[in-house]
């Protein structure tokens, strides 16, 4: 492509009072209207003080500017150009919001966890959030990351387990087969706290959360999470809340004397990276084998808190071996062990391990985010961030609802939040007012303008009249 024009020919004036460059708030702020974020915020949330008046106004206005891009509260000037007061009402100043923000404390932000949990719920009605074939389960996978932050002004920042100065973002997603993932529950802890700190609790309140959702799935959801997760709290209340755990266990020397009582005839090759697979038997030729053996987690507590399943356990050969006159199993390969609640029966060895290793699907989510609104935490107070991501967390389960409503068999129904933004959401747009009505302009051949119309259609749609 090349510019058209000579530069001389060309000028630009920023003085239009009838554009808006994100055009698509107006469907994404009717979807979120008719789930009652607004009235769920307003309602639930009680912030102190003239500060947080108008609470569920506030939350809408943090979410459509998160929705449009902005990762900082200065961006939400966003919400204040051009026709975008004709549009909206309450399009609040930066300033204002960044107090609201500021007002919360750890009450305030539980309060905003229940609206976001309850918005979640609201959302699945109006669509297929989480799909399930028959027997399929739901996979919840429980990951932290470390949210880097600059500056020593920021509370709670400091130095975690990968090294980096930030704030700990502990996430819980859903997803299946044909869904793309959802976050169902979110906290936000300091920079030093240990992974496993507090897990125990947002499981109980996740897998919770994914009852209330009645995705008609009568088979038993899946935990899966790394070894930081391997104890007694986290284990035990997802079995207790009903559900199956898939979760890495450290090598210590109860699990090494449970891999070396395997017999060698019991390894299975697997597909693997730069695995082959042979046409004539149909096995696969790789140097990834898995195995399994029956395992009690937990020997040391009490038998009542004993955990029984399987340990199943990968192995490749260790490319840099230790050199020792009479090598062990452990010096020759490298082992991978994770421990399952799930029957053998319907899930087997080696669908058991190629599950485990999808549990890497919430990576993307951290990604997501992290190209988003958590690419700051914008506030030096820790009560602030911790209510901006859950924020975050709405806003990133709006754009998944909006991308099946609009695309649900094509791209968008499992696109990134990004492109759910370039495509739905950042479209300019001229307004016209004729006749007490306000028709946006948008630009001719816009390649997605069948996705646009009907996110558009069916967020305009009138309320369903009830004939009881």
């Amino acid at each position: 492509m090349q510019f058209k024009h000579a530069p001389a020919a060309v000028s630009a004036m920023f003085d239009d009072p009838n554009l808006v460059s994100a055009a698509g708030l107006v469907p994404m702020l009717r979807l979120a209207r008719s789930v009652g974020l607004d009235e769920l915020a307003q309602s639930r949330l009680s912030v102190p003080t003239d500060r947080g008046a108008n609470a569920g106004s506030k939350v809408m206005a943090l979410v459509a500017g998160m929705l449009a891009g902005a990762d900082s509260i200065d961006d939400m000037n966003l919400l204040r150009h051009g026709g975008m007061g004709r549009l909206f009402d309450r399009t609040y100043a930066p300033s204002t919001l960044g107090s609201f923000l500021r007002e919360f404390r750890f009450g305030h932000v539980r309060q905003l966890d229940a609206v976001a949990s309850r918005t979640l719920v609201n959302l699945a009605s109006a669509a297929p959030l989480l799909q399930v074939r028959g027997g399929e389960r739901v996979m919840v996978d429980l990951d932290d990351t470390i949210v880097e932050v600059h500056g020593y002004k920021k509370q709670g920042a400091s130095f975690g387990y990968s090294g980096v100065r930030g704030l700990n973002a502990l996430l819980a997603t859903a997803s299946t087969t044909s869904s793309a993932p959802v976050i169902l529950g979110q906290r936000l802890r300091q920079g030093k706290t240990g992974s496993p700190k507090g897990a125990a609790r947002i499981v109980g309140d996740v897998l919770a959360t994914l009852r209330r959702m009645n995705i008609g799935s009568s088979v038993r959801p899946l935990l899966r999470a790394d070894s930081a997760f391997y104890g007694h709290g986290t284990v035990g209340t997802a079995i207790k809340s009903g559900a199956d755990v898939s979760v890495t266990v450290r090598m210590d020397p109860a699990v090494k004397t449970a891999i070396s009582s395997i017999p060698e005839d019991g390894w299975e090759t697997i597909e693997y990276p730069n695995a082959i697979r042979d046409e004539a038997t149909g096995r696969w030729i790789s140097k990834a084998e898995v195995a399994e053996v029956p395992f009690v987690a937990f020997r040391s507590r009490k038998i009542a808190e004993r955990v029984e399943g399987r340990l199943v356990v990968r192995r490749i050969p260790d490319l840099n071996p230790n050199k020792v006159e009479q090598p062990t199993l452990f010096d020759v390969y490298r082992h991978h062990a994770f421990f399952t609640t799930t029957d053998k029966q319907t899930m087997g060895t080696v669908a058991a391990d190629k599950t485990h290793r999808a549990h890497a699907i919430i990576e993307q989510v951290h990604a997501d985010l992290k190209g988003g609104p958590l690419a700051h935490l914008p506030s030096g107070v820790f009560t602030a961030n911790s209510a901006w991501l859950v924020l975050a967390v709405i806003a990133f389960n709006l754009t998944r609802t909006a991308g099946l409503i609009s695309d649900r068999a094509g791209r968008l129904a499992r696109a990134t939040t990004a492109t759910i933004r370039r495509t739905l959401i950042t479209v300019p747009a001229r307004l016209a007012r004729s006749a007490r009505r306000i028709t946006m302009h948008l630009p001719a051949a816009w390649p997605w303008q069948a996705a646009f119309d009907r996110l558009f259609t069916a967020t305009h749609a009138p309320p369903h009249v009830s004939t009881n």
